[in-house]
This record gives structure tokens, sequence and C-alpha cells, in this order.
């Protein structure tokens, strides 16, 4: 599956009360699944944005946070539904990780085989 890189995709949450705006660093081609205590048992396939390529469009206020250990990641989810939509990374605080199965139109299943990273 391919984006074009750069142009912006609508992601929403399950029940619609939170949607973005995203732009896409590399379209599907970091596409990926990180094997730390947290992401592990979500399973969400994570893609990249930049800080500056992510928009929240509506429900800011219904939003809620997490983190944990070194507080640098900040996981971001539906208050309602308890879908993740995005999270700044520990890894690189200069970019988002983007729920991929909640970007309209994609199939997370078309992205397979999707990689583990540490």
């Amino acid at each position: 599956m391919t984006l074009p890189e750069g142009e912006p995709h609508r992601l929403t949450c399950h029940c619609g009360a939170v949607e973005l705006r995203v732009r896409l660093k590399n379209g599907f081609g970091d596409a990926g699944r990180c094997d730390c205590s947290y992401c592990r048992r979500r399973g969400t396939i994570g893609v990249t944005a930049p800080l500056d390529g992510l928009e929240i469009v509506r429900g800011a206020e219904m939003l809620t946070r997490y983190s944990f250990g070194t507080h640098t990641a900040q996981y971001h989810f539906c208050r309602i539904c308890g879908i993740h939509t995005h999270h700044r990374r520990r890894i690189d605080p200069n970019e988002y990780g983007v729920n991929a199965g909640a970007i309209e139109g994609v199939n997370p299943r078309d992205l397979d085989p999707v990689p583990w990273f540490d």
C-alpha cells in the first residue's frame, strides 16, 4: 500500500469524536510495530508524521494521554472509544507515531508483513 508523501490524510477514532489530519513523512514505507511493554499489548501499526504534520481537526477535548517510564512518549487516545490515534515518540520526540489502522481507507492487513522493532 502506498500513499503519496506530503498529502494530508484523515484519521479518526472509532466513535468519530476525534478527527486528525496527518501528513506522513514516509508514506507506509516505515510502517512498524514496537515491542516495548506498552506497544506490544496494543499491537498498533505505526507510521511516521513530523510534529508539524499532524493537526487535530475535531475532538481535542476528547483526547486523553498516557505516559510511563521517562514520560517522553505521550500516547493519545479517544476517551470515549479508547482508540489510540497517535503518540509523541520516545525514540524521536520530533515525530509522531500515527495509528495506521485509524487512517481513512487503510486496512492494516494490506500492510503485511510489518516488521517489529525494539
